[in-house]
């Protein structure tokens, strides 16, 4: 896993956890961007980020 890796699934975690502490210590519904945007940045590292297969390799769709 590589460091911008690592650091996208911090950023991921630290989101969501300020979400649900924020929420449930305020009470305030608006703290759930806060979560959602958390899922989306985890979301959006697995896309950016995922590797690509080994050289000589074939993914499933090539092999059909």
């Amino acid at each position: 896993m590589s460091g911008v890796l690592k650091a996208a699934w911090g950023l991921t975690v630290f989101v969501i956890l300020v979400g649900i502490l924020g929420w449930a210590l305020s009470g305030r519904a608006v703290f759930a961007v806060f979560i959602v945007l958390g899922v989306l940045t985890g979301g959006a590292a697995l896309v950016a980020f995922r590797t690509a297969p080994p050289a000589g390799r074939t993914t499933p769709e090539e092999r059909t």
